[in-house]
């Protein structure tokens, strides 16, 4: 059995271009779906937040007709590791075996801008394990600066929410910044696919989804690598 360490949002919501603070979180699917992967295949999941706050899922990512019909409300309230996460300034990489950042608009409020998990991040990119990151979760790889500078993540192959999914979704214009320019700017090769279909780029060990329909692809193909 391996321990694999969950990265969550500890935002609640997201500071839009007028100023006003959109109600979100962690989508739900993307938590919940390599979760259960993970742990059904006998491996441990420890969670760390920012702070140690306790992640609060998006109100739209528990709707019946997000998941497939059913009701997950219920289902996370019985990960009691959601309850009480580590904080990610005492994360130790060594612990682990791979590193997963599900999404969510939580992570464009505070993880894109958390010094603490841009360090985890060119970290574990360095160290050859595997690394998931899926739909707004790379927001985060904006703050894994290198000693000089520059991206960690400058031409990697990476997927992410796109501006078309974003724009669909209502929020484009009204984003400070959209997740694939900040991305692109930063020096990242992003590749997108159609809007709602499922998108996994893998380039080595940097395994990325695009959208909350990628969740499960991704997290069948980090399983492949812990064995």
């Amino acid at each position: 059995m391996s321990k694999i360490l969950f990265v969550v949002t500890g935002a609640t919501y997201w500071t839009l271009n007028d100023g006003s603070r959109h109600p979100t979180g962690y989508w739900a699917e993307e938590l919940l779906t390599p979760y259960k992967a993970f742990t059904e295949a006998g491996h441990e999941v420890v969670f760390a937040t920012p702070g140690g706050a306790v992640p609060v899922a998006d109100a739209g990512s528990l709707a019946p007709e997000a998941n497939g019909g059913r009701d997950v409300t219920a289902e996370l309230a019985e990960i009691a590791g959601l309850a009480s996460p580590m904080k990610l300034a005492e994360v130790d990489l060594a612990d682990y075996r791979a590193v997963f950042y599900p999404g969510g608009h939580g992570p464009m409020e505070d993880l894109a801008v958390d010094a603490t998990s841009g360090r985890l991040l060119v970290e574990a990119l360095d160290s050859g394990k595997p690394l998931g990151v899926v739909c707004h979760g790379p927001a985060a790889l904006l703050a894994a600066d290198r000693a000089d500078g520059t991206s960690a993540f400058a031409g990697r192959k990476i997927t992410a929410f796109s501006n078309e999914e974003e724009r669909q979704g209502g929020l484009a214009g009204k984003a400070i910044w959209l997740l694939e320019d900040r991305l692109r700017a930063v020096g990242a090769d992003v590749q997108v696919a159609d809007a709602w279909t499922p998108n996994v780029v893998i380039d080595g060990d940097l395994l990325t989804g695009q959208n909350p329909m990628s969740s499960g692809p991704l997290a069948a193909e980090l399983l492949k690598r812990l064995g």
